[in-house]
C-alpha cells in the first residue's frame, strides 16, 4: 500500500443514523492515581495531560475486536490509540485488524508499528473509528482539525459506524468555538485571500477573526495540497448547523472542522477518573 491520497469514498448508511441525545454510562478510577508517584514534582504537570489523553485512548481501545477495520485519527490523544493497537496486535491480543489512517502522519506511526493499512477506496465501510477532538460541547458535537487532518478525518468517520471521541478534560466547552482557539476551515488555494475575506464577513459567523495558518514564513499545506483558514471566536458560535451549512455552500471551501452529529462516544479522561458519555 502506498500512502494514502485523498481518497474517495461510498457514504455509509450508519452515518446517517447520528442521534442526538446523549448519556453518562460509566466512569473509572484514572490509571495514574494507582502509578508510582515517583519523579520529580517538576515535571508532573507536563505529564498529567499525557497521563490523561492515554488513558481516554487506551479505554477507547477497550472497542476494538479482532477482525475490524479501524478509523486511526490524527493528534496526540489518538496517536496513544493507534500505538495500543499496534502493541495488541504484535503480542497477539487483536488480530486481522485493518487501518484506514486519516494522515500521512498517523500512516507512517501505524506502519511503523506494523499495522495492516488500506485506504477509503479498499475499505469503504469502517467498524470503529478512534480519534482526539479539540471542543467537545455538551451535546457531544466537537471540533477538529487543528492538527491539520480535518478533512480525511471527516471521511474516514463519517464512513465508520461508531465514532469513538477521546478528550482529557481541558477539551469541554460550553459551545463550539468557546476556548476562542482556532476553528479550522480547509480552502482551496486558488484566491485564498478571498474566501479568507469572505470567511470573516459569514454572517453565520459573525464576530470571529479569520487567520491563514502558517508553517514558519510560509502558509501551512494540508495533505490534500490545501491551505487552512483558522476562524478564532470570542464567544462561542451561536448555531453550529448553520454555521457549518454556511460554509458547505462556499466555493472554494473544501471542509471545516465543526463535527456535528457524528460522535457515537466520547471519552474524557480528567484528574477524578475517565467518564464516557455515549448518544441514546
Amino acid at each position: 500500500m502506498v500512502a494514502p491520497a485523498a481518497a474517495c469514498r461510498s457514504p455509509a448508511p450508519a452515518s446517517s443514523l447520528r442521534r442526538a441525545a446523549m448519556v453518562v454510562t460509566r466512569s473509572f478510577t484514572p490509571l495514574r492515581l494507582r502509578r508510582s508517584r515517583r519523579g520529580a514534582l517538576a515535571c508532573a504537570a507536563a505529564l498529567t495531560q499525557d497521563e490523561l489523553k492515554k488513558e481516554a485512548a487506551w479505554k477507547a481501545v477497550d472497542y476494538v475486536e479482532s477482525g475490524m477495520v479501524l478509523g486511526l485519527g490524527t493528534g496526540s490523544t489518538a496517536a496513544f490509540a493507534v500505538e495500543r493497537i499496534g502493541n495488541l496486535l504484535k503480542d497477539g491480543t487483536l488480530k486481522d485488524i485493518v487501518g484506514v489512517p486519516t494522515s500521512v502522519r498517523t500512516y507512517e506511526q501505524a506502519k511503523g508499528l506494523g499495522i495492516p493499512l488500506a485506504t477509503l477506496d479498499e475499505q469503504p465501510n469502517i467498524d470503529l473509528a478512534i480519534d482526539g477532538a479539540d471542543e467537545v460541547d455538551p451535546n457531544l458535537d466537537v471540533v477538529k482539525g487543528r492538527g491539520g487532518a480535518l478533512l480525511r478525518e471527516k471521511m474516514v468517520e463519517m464512513a465508520s459506524k461508531k465514532f469513538v471521541c477521546i478528550v482529557d478534560e481541558t477539551k469541554l466547552v460550553a459551545g463550539l468555538g468557546g476556548s476562542q482557539d482556532a476553528m479550522p476551515v480547509e480552502i482551496v488555494q486558488f484566491c485564498w485571500k478571498y474566501n479568507l475575506q469572505r470567511l470573516q464577513n459569514l454572517p453565520e459567523v459573525s464576530g470571529c477573526e479569520a487567520k491563514l495558518r502558517m508553517d514558519g514564513d510560509k502558509p501551512y499545506v494540508t495533505d490534500n495540497s490545501n491551505y487552512i483558514v483558522d476562524l478564532y471566536f470570542k464567544n462561542p458560535i451561536k448555531d453550529a448547523h448553520a454555521a457549518a451549512k454556511a460554509m458547505e455552500g462556499m466555493e472554494g471551501i473544501v471542509d471545516h472542522g465543526l463535527f456535528l452529529d457524528m460522535v457515537d462516544v466520547c471519552i474524557i479522561a480528567g484528574k477524578g477518573g475517565v467518564e464516557v458519555k455515549e448518544r441514546k
